[in-house]
């Protein structure tokens, strides 16, 4: 299990992209074996969806099933980082392929987003709030898509959302640093829940949070609302969301 310097622990890294996504490096095997080495119990396999240049075919986030639930005794939770397109907060993988996944993460990114507004990003982040095939909200700090943290970070509350602290930011997204600081504090001041995620695209990434363990210590964030904090607390969350997934 991670441990930072401090006291919080990581049970498993829920956002990693394998060679499906082709600016990624590492096979779902190599992630799974690099989680291990880390002592963690899980480990997600969210590659990109469609809609992005370098994503998978379709028919690879259908043909996940292919997977062993278990590798190096890892469980692989077979998952998508599925893209909002618009402020109509539109997802690029169709419903019934969402809910087959085990786990969705949505995001934002320059390549699928249109430049938006402040209230165009509101009103998509509360269209995907709203959306129950997702689980995770991913790396919503960049200031390319700023929103109304303090009247969206609730609503994500409200409806069962885990918000992302993705250590990947810290390096491709620096100037989002101050945006994760400040979710991070509406996070706690509301009590809704985090997770953090390596957001690897290569397998030594996974398990590695030093830039979010130290956010964490900064804000004072409380380990008992970090959603990967402990196999039990996953396993809540899990349930909470209506996953038949068991670690």
């Amino acid at each position: 299990m991670s441990k930072s310097p401090v006291s919080y622990t990581v049970a498993a890294d829920l956002h990693c992209h394998t060679v499906a996504s082709t600016h990624a490096y590492s096979t779902v095997t190599e992630l799974a074996q690099a989680a291990a080495e880390r002592g963690l119990a899980a480990v997600g396999c969210t590659d990109h969806a469609p809609a992005m240049p370098d994503a998978p075919h379709l028919w690879h986030f259908h043909n996940l099933s292919s997977l062993p639930d278990f590798i190096a005794g890892v469980r692989v939770l077979r998952g998508a980082e599925a893209n909002v397109l618009g402020p109509d907060g539109k997802l690029d993988l169709d419903e019934e392929t969402l809910r087959d996944l085990e786990l969705v993460v949505a995001s934002m990114h320059r390549q699928t987003m249109p430049p938006s507004t402040v209230e165009e990003c509101t009103a998509a982040w509360l269209a995907v709030a709203a959306n129950p095939q997702v689980d995770i909200i991913g790396h919503s700090g960049s200031p390319q898509f700023a929103y109304d943290y303090e009247r969206v970070i609730p609503e994500f509350g409200r409806q069962g959302k885990a918000v992302e602290i993705n250590e990947g930011t810290f390096r491709v997204r620096r100037s989002s640093a101050p945006n994760c600081r400040r979710i991070a504090e509406l996070c706690k001041k509301y009590g809704v829940a985090i997770v953090l995620d390596s957001d690897a695209h290569y397998h030594a990434q996974v398990g590695e949070f030093p830039h979010g363990f130290a956010l964490l210590r900064e804000v004072d964030f409380p380990q008992e609302l970090l959603v990967n904090g402990s196999v039990e607390s996953l396993n809540a969350f899990f349930r909470r969301r209506g996953r038949k997934i068991s670690l």
